[in-house]
């Protein structure tokens, strides 16, 4: 299946770019971070993260389709 990612803060950092289409057979967002953690270095657990697909907040456990759209949201600091 087909994912449009976006990444933000120290994971825009660590992948080197702010978006980025992949091809995957993960099902799931935990399967589909554990691969891009892998790819691309991301140095946070799952539980330091929030996630949202199409838009919407949800669980590690989502059940993805073709062509969702998955955000990785890590803790920021404000100052």
């Amino acid at each position: 299946m087909n994912y449009r990612l976006l990444y933000f803060a120290s994971l825009c950092d660590a992948a080197g770019r702010a978006e980025e289409q992949v091809a995957s057979d993960a099902r799931d967002v935990r399967a589909l971070y554990a691969e891009l953690a892998a790819r691309h270095g991301f140095a946070f657990a799952p539980d330091r993260l929030r996630v949202a697909v199409n838009g919407a907040f949800t669980d590690w456990n989502h059940r993805l389709a073709d062509n969702d759209e998955i955000v990785f949201l890590p803790p920021v600091s404000g100052g």
